[in-house]
């Protein structure tokens, strides 16, 4: 495994010699690490590489965080795009291009929220890709989640189902994938948005977001596999029949829960191309990417 190992001084913030902020440390070491199997993707020159997650994991964060500091500080233009409220993406953007980043990133994307996508898990890839890109690396990011203006809404609006968000969802990655160009561009998501077959849910049939985003460029989809551990979710409390109500919030039991996984692949993350069956059907995903036991990573702001 490629590993690289860099110091952010406090230095490089000082222009003339003017101090350093008081707010940073004085080094700031950030581990990258570039998974075993990331050059049988690359050889596939996809426009955009899915990572499937499991939500409310440190892993599958810490993961996609690793592979985009690494591409980076290699001075490879990557865009890194996460599930968050694309109404908010300006906003974001205005918050990525600034000073305080951390600060403004507490109250806009993670004041509230009850899963994985606001987790402190997720906070921490956004400040280590701030950092990295602060010391001059070329990441940019972008919120891609659901209609970005009413406009969006309506034209999409003829679709069934969930078909019109997962469209939504495809179309922003898209968009923002074109300026700048970008060498990689990388996209977190629950693996249910990164399926590749069409979806028949609640009497409706749509299409998944990757699969929707496969008509923008070449699409690699990765699912998220692990071994045994722990994610923060929340579940119906035991005994609760949710036929004779609704359900109330005291129904439900939100916090880090034991998750069954997989037969252990081993401690080291690594990605796995696979190829499609012989009847040459289009597989769910094009492979998998392994993190190894999972830990629960809760909300920022529970």
């Amino acid at each position: 495994m490629k590993q690289l190992f860099f110091v952010l001084a406090s230095a490089l913030a000082s222009v003339g010699g003017a101090a350093a902020s008081a707010e940073e440390p004085e080094l700031a070491a950030i581990h990258c690490d570039l998974p075993r199997g990331w050059s049988d993707v690359a050889e596939l020159n996809a426009r955009f590489v899915v990572f499937g997650e499991l939500h409310g994991t440190n892993e599958g964060p810490n993961f996609v965080g690793s592979l985009a500091c690494t591409l980076g500080r290699e001075n490879n233009r990557v865009l890194v795009a996460i599930e968050h409220d694309a109404a908010e993406n300006e906003a974001l953007q205005s918050a990525w291009n600034s000073d305080d980043f951390e600060q403004r990133l507490r109250t806009l994307l993670f004041a509230e929220g009850s899963d994985g996508r606001s987790s402190s898990a997720m906070f921490d890839l956004l400040v280590r890709l701030h950092r990295v890109k602060q010391s001059g690396a070329p990441l940019s990011i972008i919120a891609f989640n659901g209609f970005r203006d009413e406009q969006q809404a309506d034209r999409f609006s003829n679709l069934t189902g969930q078909g019109p968000w997962e469209a939504a969802q495809a179309e922003n990655i898209a968009i923002a994938s074109t300026s700048p160009t970008y060498d990689h561009v990388l996209v977190l998501v629950g693996n249910f948005h990164a399926m590749k077959t069409p979806v028949s849910r609640g009497g409706y049939d749509f299409d998944p977001m990757a699969l929707r985003l496969s008509q923008y460029g070449k699409t690699v989809s990765l699912n998220m596999r692990f071994a045994d551990g722990t994610s923060w979710n929340c579940l119906l409390r035991p005994g609760v029949d949710r036929t004779k109500g609704p359900v109330k919030s005291d129904d439900i039991d939100c916090g880090p829960h034991s998750t069954k996984g997989e037969p252990n692949l081993g401690s080291e993350p690594f990605i796995r191309i696979e190829q499609t069956d012989a009847s040459n059907e289009q597989s769910t995903f094009d492979g998998f990417f392994w993190v190894g036991a999972i830990s629960a990573s809760g909300p920022k702001s529970p």
